[in-house]
């Protein structure tokens, strides 16, 4: 095991509540940061830390990390919330990632993250070979890059001496439960996203390990979300947890086909509902996963750049005063920006293209556009992007009547309101903003036997607190835009 160390950064930590009764921690093992929440057994939020970390982009296409920068980011929360004292831990994380340990169960290699595209080859390799319909009947998903076991196929053609030393195969989460209490183990939501899972079954598919590959010794446990994983060694037990999205959706209320849609936006969008059946989309536009509850799964339309498109036109043209100064500067637009349209596919995109190589665009410029126009139309790009996956599931039904909302993109009311009058829904927000990390919390209370089960817990502690309504006059008006945004991706594609 490598040598545990801190973080040269100070923490974020933010003094809430005092600790009285249960305390329940959970932590969020992101792609920027670590993130962890510390609850009591009301639900209420006690004690907040983050800590950052770098990505490396070592050639084009490629997202890398260190895993050793997340343990010490998690250990260093993990301190800070007074963990060794909590009822239960529950663990999330960014799905997808591939940690691969060699037999001394250390890191053979920096992990491949989930925006990582260099696989694409191996995935189209896979899906004419098996096809795609026997794929998604298996996996709920088609063959993307971003997913686990096309970057295993991309190490053996190219990293083949790495390969050959492999051992254990691990997602990020399940690298810190690794360090944390020494066992291997998984959750039934992120191995969904590994195109290793029979969902249906929600076990380890022989089949799709033998196309891609794939030894099954290597691959962990693979537990329910609920289920104690192992015990730090302060005895405090730890949760299988979930993957981030299937977190967050249980930390805001989404428990099964009855509740609202969960509406994510982060780095990337994404529109989720839960199922009570295994109902994926034939033709593998939406993805179908475990949910974090037994027996039950959900659907999620996912698109790549959201709040990440906000902030790479900061990064672009911003000023100095950031996001909030452009966020004012998109209000004083109209609605519909005067024609100019933005397609958000800066790194690709998923739903319902499954496409990786196409690229983002603004068509319909004009001398009046300014920097406010250029905010405006990413703010509606975004919208549009997600009223594609919305459909997607309305037509699979049952339809969403309400969404929960979460993530940075959530804290702006303006972009709420263009989101609600383009999605045609009202949105809800909760009372906390602790997203995947108060999920995970959840399934740490359940593991501590603070919570009787997951669907409990989230169905007392994740009320709405403020809803925002679609705009009669703005609905109508994105609805007549709209089919300008979905004529782009054809243009944009046939230049790839």
């Amino acid at each position: 095991m490598a040598a545990l160390s801190c973080l040269g950064s100070g923490p974020i930590l933010y003094k809430i509540g005092q600790i009285s009764g249960a305390r329940i921690i959970g932590l969020d093992i992101g792609t920027s940061s670590a993130k962890g929440v510390a609850i009591d057994e009301d639900g209420a939020v006690l004690a907040q830390a983050e800590h950052s970390y770098r990505v490396s982009m070592p050639h084009p296409g490629w997202s890398e990390q260190d895993p050793e920068l997340w343990w010490q980011a998690a250990e260093a929360i993990l301190t800070e919330l007074d963990a060794d004292r909590a009822d239960g831990i529950g663990l999330t994380g960014q799905m997808h990632g591939l940690v691969v340990l060699g037999c001394d169960r250390e890191p053979l290699r920096p992990a491949i993250l989930w925006n990582d595209s260099r696989s694409q080859p191996q995935a189209t390799s896979i899906e004419r070979r098996l096809g795609i319909e026997r794929l998604v009947a298996l996996s709920g998903n088609r063959a993307l890059a971003g997913f686990t076991a096309p970057k295993l196929a991309w190490m053996a053609e190219h990293e083949p001496d790495l390969h050959s030393r492999i051992e254990r195969v691990l997602l990020p989460k399940d690298y810190v439960r690794w360090r944390l209490t020494g066992e291997l183990a998984t959750d039934v939501s992120d191995a969904s996203g590994t195109l290793l899972l029979d969902v249906s079954r929600r076990a380890w598919s022989r089949e799709l390990a033998d196309a891609f590959e794939v030894d099954p010794t290597w691959l962990p446990a693979v537990l329910e979300s609920p289920v104690t994983s192992g015990h730090t060694k302060a005895g405090v037990p730890v949760a299988a947890g979930a993957g981030d999205q299937a977190a967050g959706a249980l930390g805001v209320g989404v428990t099964d086909g009855h509740s609202p849609a969960s509406l994510v936006l982060g780095t990337s969008g994404v529109i989720f509902a839960a199922r009570d059946t295994y109902e994926p989309d034939p033709r593998g536009r939406l993805h179908a996963f475990c949910h974090a509850l037994p027996e039950t799964w959900h659907v999620m339309g996912v698109i790549l750049s959201a709040a990440g498109a906000l902030s790479w036109l900061d990064d672009a043209v911003g000023d100095r005063d950031g996001v909030a100064s452009l966020l004012e500067q998109a209000a004083a637009w109209e609605p519909g920006t005067e024609g100019l349209v933005f397609a958000p596919y800066l790194s690709g995109e998923r739903t319902p293209h499954a496409d990786s190589d196409v690229r983002a665009a603004f068509v319909g410029l004009g001398l009046r556009h300014d920097r406010g126009a250029l905010v405006r139309a990413v703010l509606e790009g975004v919208g549009y992007a997600l009223r594609d996956g919305l459909d997607l599931i309305a037509a699979a039904g049952p339809a969403p009547t309400v969404a929960r909302v979460s993530g940075g993109g959530a804290r702006s009311e303006l972009w709420l309101k263009i989101l609600a009058s383009i999605l045609e829904l009202p949105l809800e927000r909760t009372g906390s903003e602790a997203g995947a990390a108060y999920g995970a919390a959840l399934l740490g209370g359940v593991s501590g036997g603070v919570f009787p089960d997951a669907r409990t817990a989230a169905q007392s502690h994740a009320t709405a607190t403020a809803r925002i309504e679609p705009d009669p006059e703005w609905v109508k008006l994105y609805a007549d835009q709209r089919g300008r945004f979905q004529a782009l991706y054809p243009m944009l594609a046939a230049l790839e």
